[in-house]
């Protein structure tokens, strides 16, 4: 409905024509299969509210519940406000009182249509709806009188124009015919104008006589055709002049104009010119519109004098485009001649189009392929010709594009593939430009937000995440935290951390470290140490909560870092609780002269396990020193006899961490040239009494044992003593060493002078090896005295001894190993 138009003037132009609706219907079932029926119903006007229109369900062969699930409304047009869709029932019903004059005035027929949608999928259809007119009004004149002067010398024939009844019915309810109440002097003609509407003149058939009647009264009765017939009066006062006897005559009955819609007021818009035969008074002319009260006066005025017409009021090309007046022309004895003048309206482009959303999408998924639909736009434009073609377009960059295969309908699709993470929301931007000069243009920016799917894997800010930790560290300590990113939202991006399934020197990795879930807090589960493990590598992997979900690894390296917790280790000379060692050094050494080599290690790395060696204490401070960095004791000065035959050294380790941990050895040495020299010295070291029950139990159990053994093999023994006795001599002057053994993880590769060369030896003892016999050797020019307090043999016995260990064929095998250096 066109708004805009004065309510006084009680019509409205209908401006929606059957056939433009029915060629929109056809487009929308061409472009897209959301069109799947068009309805037209028919009522009359002024039916009650809730009165039925129709069962839409059963025309379009729905049913109730599709209307319902597809949620049924009403789009497009003010006259929706009209009717109602009862979408729980599938009918259609009358909402407010419809009156088929305020609607569409004179125009025939009337009808309005509006679109139905259905969603889900999506269906439009096109309902008509016409409303048919009843006689509901009668014909009305504006004035209840109307007033001529008339000469009495009026000829015969002369016309008089009469204002005309306007009956807002239509059809066969409008307008029909008039009626001249009875006289003697005039008679009715009727006539019609282009548009069809009827008007009347009055027509002198007798002179008139001011004489014998200088007054007429008469009465002008308007029928319509209606049942049952409506009609109006007016009523008609002539008053009758003396003496003019000729009548004003227009030099064209019809004028025809163009004037341009919306032209300013007192524009120029044409002359009409009549001209009178009689001469002075009665020869001068007025110009007057017949109809004075018609809605026309608002728009147009005509100079009396001149003739001349101007704009007047506001000419809207979309209201009207032509207008027909009619002029009467006077003279000053009342006589008149009347012309038309036809003013046809051109059009500027002076309305913008209007767009309409019949339906938007604002949110979708940004994995809907490219060309899903998202919105249908109407765009109108009052504008006729150029001015009403109208292009739509998008303004801007955007992954969207609009089209449309025919006039006022355009459809709003997706042209690529949307990433949520790029953009997650737009602001579209629709421009609708008509082809006028200069153009008009509208804009409706509509807001689309793209919804997110799980696209995206968590990505570590590295590709590998290190760290270090101090050993002896305390169960629960933070060691570094991961951090992952998932550029997508809400669920999609909620990452969880977990640690990956290894081993670790045989055992899981999950009882070395965790990994919290939420934060990605690397903790350590228990205190490590570094000489069990000096590294650990192992494998998280971040997943986030999308379904399904999407994962990534990353590998975390943590290294171990050394403490000096570990003292050093004495591993030569053997600190043993019962036998005791003692170098040898013979009182011809000279300076310089090695006794012997401390050698320690310490399990630490770095420079926690460099070691340093100090003399501590000595029996004789000046003979000896102990080399910083390679443990070797050597003599200082020349052995003299005066010097001590026993001297005692003590050595302390210590190695280079802070703080510094340290070993302290105890080394014994014997200045002597001889064994029996030595012997005498050494036995008066205290012996420890405390022996070992169990020792004790189990030697005397595998005494007897034994005790058969012996006694078989008494004769062999004693032979084989008579045999090593003659070769004793042979052990006192022998050079050769007792080789000290030492396990092979200990030798000293990294050269820091702690054991230059590997040194290995032999011992064999019984259970209790405080009770057992020594050997001994003298190693190059050194010789390395092995005393067991508790021997009461004599030196000669140990030489014997020594002989039967070095007789081939002696039951006890090799029982030592010649020192090996390299």
């Amino acid at each position: 409905m066109i708004r805009g138009i004065p309510l006084n003037t009680r019509w409205i132009k209908w401006r929606y024509g059957v056939g433009h609706n029915l060629l929109h219907f056809v487009f929308l079932c061409y472009i897209c299969h959301l069109v799947t029926g068009h309805i037209r119903y028919s009522i009359p006007e002024e039916m009650k509210k809730g009165s039925l229109i129709g069962n839409v369900a059963q025309e379009l062969g729905l049913d109730l519940k599709r209307l319902r699930s597809g949620r049924a409304h009403m789009v497009n047009g003010e006259s929706v406000q009209y009717v109602e869709l009862k979408s729980d029932k599938g009918i259609l019903v009358v909402k407010e009182r419809i009156d088929r004059e305020q609607l569409c005035g004179d125009t025939t027929p009337c009808s309005f249509t509006f679109e139905m949608i259905l969603e889900n999928p999506m269906e439009l259809h096109q309902i008509t709806v016409e409303i048919t007119d009843i006689n509901d009004n009668s014909p009305t004149f504006k004035r209840d009188s109307i007033d001529f002067e008339i000469s009495e010398t009026a000829a015969t024939g002369a016309r008089f124009s009469l204002i005309s009844a306007e009956d807002l019915d239509v059809g066969v309810n409008g307008l029909r015919d008039y009626f001249l109440s009875d006289n003697d002097n005039f008679i009715l003609k009727q006539h019609s104008n282009a548009e069809g509407k009827k008007y009347a003149e009055m027509v002198l058939q007798k002179p008139l006589d001011r004489e014998t009647n200088p007054n007429l009264s008469l009465k002008l009765i308007a029928v319509d055709g209606g049942t049952p017939q409506r009609s109006g009066t007016v009523n008609i006062n002539v008053a009758v002049l003396d003496a003019n006897d000729n009548a004003p005559v227009f030099n064209q009955s019809v004028y025809k104009v163009v004037v341009t819609e919306m032209s300013p007021k007192d524009t120029y818009v044409t002359t009409v010119n009549a001209s009178d035969a009689d001469f002075g008074s009665n020869g001068i002319v007025t110009y007057y519109f017949s109809d004075l009260d018609s809605a026309l006066g608002d728009l147009f005025l005509v100079d009396e004098k001149t003739g001349v017409i101007y704009v007047k009021g506001d000419i809207d090309y979309e209201k009207d485009k032509k207008y027909e007046l009619r002029i009467d022309a006077k003279d000053q004895g009342g006589l008149t001649d009347s012309c038309k003048v036809i003013i046809e309206i051109a059009d500027i482009n002076d309305n913008a189009p209007v767009l309409s959303v019949m339906s938007f999408t604002s949110l979708m998924s940004e994995d809907s392929p490219p060309g899903t639909t998202i919105g249908i736009i109407n765009v109108k434009d009052l504008d006729s010709g150029d001015n009403g073609q109208v292009s739509c377009k998008i303004e801007g960059a955007a992954p969207f594009k609009i089209k449309s295969n025919l006039r006022n309908y355009y459809t709003l699709t997706t042209d690529s593939v949307l990433d949520r993470e790029s953009v997650s929301e737009y602001n579209i931007t629709v421009v609708a430009t008509d082809n006028g000069a200069p153009p008009l243009s509208a804009k409706r920016i509509f807001n689309f937000k793209v919804s997110d799917v799980n696209d995206n894997a968590p990505v570590f800010s590295k590709s590998v995440y290190s760290a270090f930790i101090t050993e002896n560290n305390s169960p629960g300590v933070s060691v570094l935290t991961l951090k992952a990113n998932d550029p997508d939202e809400n669920q999609n991006a909620r990452i969880s951390y977990i640690l990956e399934g290894k081993y670790i020197a045989g055992s899981s990795v999950s009882e070395y470290v965790s990994v919290n879930v939420e934060t990605g807090v690397v903790e350590a589960v228990r205190s490590f140490d570094y000489e069990q493990i000096k590294e650990l590598v192992f494998v998280v992997k971040a997943q986030d909560g999308g379904s399904p979900p999407l994962s990534s690894n990353v590998t975390v390296k943590i290294v171990v870092q050394d403490q000096n917790d570990n003292p050093p280790q004495v591993l030569y000379p053997v600190q043993t609780g019962g036998s005791m060692v003692a170098e040898m050094v013979p009182r011809s050494a000279d300076v310089g002269y090695l006794v012997t080599k401390v050698v320690a290690v310490d399990v630490d790395s770095g420079q926690n396990a460099w070691l340093s060696y100090k003399l501590q204490k000595a029996t004789d401070r000046a003979l000896f020193e102990v080399g910083l960095q390679n443990g070797e004791i050597r003599t200082i000065r020349q052995v003299t006899d005066k010097d001590a035959v026993k001297q005692r050294l003590t050595v302390i380790v210590e190695d280079n961490g802070q703080p510094s941990r340290s070993a302290t050895v105890i080394v014994n040495v014997a200045v002597a040239d001889s064994f029996p020299e030595v012997m005498s010295e050494f036995s008066d070291f205290p012996h420890d009494k405390e022996y070992n029950d169990n020792l004790t139990f189990y030697l005397v159990l595998a005494l007897a044992v034994v005790s058969f053994l012996f006694i078989t093999c008494l004769v062999v023994i004693i032979s084989v003593k008579i045999y090593r006795w003659r070769q004793s001599r042979i052990l006192y002057h022998s050079n050769l060493p007792v080789i000290p053994y030492y396990p092979p993880r200990y030798s000293d590769t990294l050269g820091t002078g702690t054991l230059p060369h590997v040194y290995n030896y032999e011992v064999c003892r019984t259970t209790d090896s405080r009770k057992s016999d020594s050997k001994f050797g003298i190693a190059d020019s050194q010789n390395v005295l092995i005393m067991d307090p508790s021997s009461t043999g004599t030196m000669q016995r140990m030489q014997s001894e020594k002989s039967i260990l070095d007789e081939p064929d002696s039951p006890v095998e090799h029982h030592g190993e010649h020192l090996s250096q390299h």
